[in-house]
């Protein structure tokens, strides 16, 4: 038997951490072991994550081993100054006029001060913790994932240490061209730091991973040897179908901010609820997860608060079964173009449920793609609000009908399992 390459990953988010952030590592730690590498991990030992979710710990391998240093983050802090501050640690603020004072200066200090990001602190003693362990404990590849960026600094500061040690920088969210990068009221001086730190990652590392098609190209452009990665979903086997529900669901699952807020969607559900009395009485809209305060009061204060359904935060394997049981699943983008690569992670989980999915955001994006190429949904602008009411439409009467037998097809390429035998391949091309 061959033995296993070792692989060590540096991520900032897991279990017992929620959201999206956690599981494209916990899956690839899953499955790389058979492709014939054995990962390792390197982790905070007492983080301030802004989601947590325990049922994430039964996934995690028994046999994996994980590595813990202490991290000290100034977040904490700036949660005693406003307590809408913890949205911060996801990317998450207020914008335009629901911005406070102490939201303006908490956003100044966040992206002045802290170069790249608030968990910078634990780049240093992170460098130092892992080259003494790898001094005695050599792996073949060392993997950091961001955001927070800052942690491929560690991956930047070890590769000086060990220069023949290959690394790959995990970008699951760009760093420079992410929508919020603008919001971050940074000075030149910063600005020019952020983008010399990214410039410098790419340069070094020796692969790049990008989760979506353009964010890859764009990664290229800017020197990297970049590959793309989507994230996916874990399952062996599609669901056949599921019962009629009572009422016509509509449901968003995840986090939804105020940058990524879908007002013409809100706006075709009005006039629909308004026009048609059959779907004011059976439509229900869901959501499962953080719903932004701005967002809800818009929603209380219209005829959809008849028929809104807050779910809160659920586990994941709770949030699942939600998307398995809703008649179309909305995922949103940031609207302008420059936001078109990115791949929100929950589509592949919508994938799997081989419900309709309706998609907003900017044109040609790489959503629209995936959804032209399973056949899974459609992909509308904010501005294209008869397509969204004709889309909805058309649902209805088919739920309403029990008609709609419409699947999607090549899904299975975005198995956790197959990407992770790409992913295996990557890592033997290096080593």
């Amino acid at each position: 038997m061959i033995k296993p390459k070792k692989v060590l990953i540096i991520t900032y988010y897991w279990p017992p951490a929620g959201g999206p952030g956690v599981q494209r590592w916990l899956k690839f730690a899953k499955y790389l072991p058979e492709n014939n590498w054995e990962p390792l991990i390197y982790t905070p030992e007492n983080p301030s994550y802004p989601l947590w979710d325990e049922s994430l710990i039964q996934e995690v391998p028994k046999d994996l081993k994980i590595l813990k240093n202490k991290i000290w983050e100034p977040y904490r802090f700036a949660e005693k100054l406003n307590k809408k501050n913890k949205k911060f640690k996801s990317g998450q603020f207020d914008i335009g006029k629901n911005q406070s004072w102490k939201s303006k200066l908490s956003i100044f200090i966040r992206g002045n001060f802290f170069i790249p990001d608030a968990r910078k602190f634990w780049v240093r003693p992170s460098i130092a913790f892992l080259k003494k362990y790898l001094q005695n404990h050599p792996v073949d590849v060392i993997v950091t994932t961001g955001p927070p960026h800052s942690l491929h600094l560690i991956g930047r500061g070890l590769k000086k240490q060990f220069p023949n040690l290959k690394w790959i920088a995990d970008f699951r969210d760009p760093w420079t061209e992410i929508s919020y990068y603008r919001y971050l009221k940074l000075t030149k001086w910063a600005d020019r730091q952020h983008h010399k730190l990214e410039q410098e990652v790419f340069y070094k590392a020796d692969i790049t991973l990008a989760t979506s098609f353009r964010d890859a190209e764009n990664f290229r452009n800017k020197g990297a040897n970049a590959h793309c990665i989507t994230n996916g979903f874990d399952r062996e086997k599609l669901p056949e179908g599921k019962p009629k529900n009572s009422k016509f669901i509509l449901s968003y699952i995840g986090v939804l901010e105020q940058l990524r807020n879908p007002e013409n969607l809100w706006k075709v559900l009005v006039e629909l609820v308004e026009e048609n009395s059959d779907f004011a009485e059976h439509f229900e809209l869901r959501f499962a997860g953080r719903l932004d305060d701005k967002i809800l009061e818009t929603l209380m204060d219209s005829r959809l608060k008849e028929g809104l359904k807050l779910l809160g935060y659920i586990p994941h394997e709770e949030s699942v079964k939600e998307m398995e049981k809703s008649d179309i699943l909305l995922i949103t983008n940031f609207p302008k173009q420059e936001s078109s690569g990115i791949i929100p992670g929950k589509i592949f989980e919508y994938l799997a449920t081989q419900n309709p999915i309706l998609s907003i955001g900017p044109d040609k994006a790489d959503v629209e793609k995936i959804l032209n190429e399973t056949k899974a949904g459609q992909h509308f602008s904010y501005e294209d609000d008869k397509g969204i009411k004709s889309f909805i439409l058309y649902h209805f009467n088919a739920w309403k009908s029990n008609t709609l037998s419409e699947r999607s097809k090549n899904i299975m390429q975005f198995s956790r399992k197959n990407l992770s035998q790409k992913l295996a391949s990557l890592l033997n091309s290096i080593v």
